[in-house]
This record gives C-alpha cells, structure tokens and sequence, in this order.
C-alpha cells in the first residue's frame, strides 16, 4: 500500500512517496503553487501514477498543540483535497519536521541553495516517515 505525504506550503508542496509495503518515505518532488485547481491536480496526478491509496497532508501545529493561520490554511487546502479527490486524506501532526531535516541537511554540509531546494520534499518525506513508523507501532 503505498501513501503519498504533503508538506502544504503557501509557495511549494514538498510531495514523498512511501514503498509499496508502507514501511519507508521516500522524498519525491516538489510542486510549484500556482492555483488551487492546478495545485489538486498535479497532487492528484501525482497520487494515479503512483499508486497511492492514502494522502498523508503535515499539520503545522505550534509548539504547545495550538492552531494558527498556517495550521487554517492548510486545513482548507486538506478540506479541498478530500471533496475534490478519490483519496483518503489524513492529517498528520508536523512540528518540527522542516527544523529537523534542515538541521540534518547543515550536518550532512549542504549548501544554502541546494537546501532550499529538497527541504520541502525532505520534510515531506519526514512527515510521511513519522506517520508509517506510528501505523507499525499500532497494536493489532
């Protein structure tokens, strides 16, 4: 079963692909934001040409679990996925997933540039990884 993650930004989607088992997340592109039909779209097509049967979408939650008008704009965004879509859409709670993979990016000695362009993908790809590790640790 393979699970399509988002990092929902207001410029760029940074897009993951699990493996077909569902145990890894894998980072697999970057969507440009153009508008809100085009932006449903590339996810959509995104989602068909691989396979996906879910849609895992980060939740920009603050630090103390609040909301903020990050968290209320990607929750329309996610609000729209599920009534224009044929897939399952899941939120899944984000905080700190982009401070995490640019640190791991600065540790590994990744230029500026070159960081600012896989960290959406990367965080995608982490928000994707954090959602499969807990789907493994649920009791049956």
């Amino acid at each position: 079963m393979r699970i399509l993650g988002l990092d929902i930004g207001r410029k760029t989607i940074g897009v993951a692909l699990s493996d077909e088992a569902g145990i890894t997340a894998q980072p697999l592109k970057v969507i440009k934001r153009s508008s809100l039909a085009k932006d449903l779209e590339d996810v959509f097509k995104t989602a068909r040409e691989n396979e996906v049967e879910k849609i895992v979408a980060g939740l920009p939650l603050n630090m103390d679990g609040t909301t903020s008008s990050t968290t209320e704009f990607v929750l329309k965004f996610v609000e729209m996925l599920k009534k224009a879509g044929p897939f399952p859409v899941v939120t899944w709670d984000e905080r700190l997933s982009t401070a995490a993979v640019e640190r791991l990016l600065i540790e590994g000695d990744m230029s500026r540039g070159r960081r600012k362009e896989v960290i959406d993908k990367m965080a995608a790809s982490y928000i994707l990884q954090g959602y499969l590790d807990n789907l493994k640790n649920k009791p049956l």
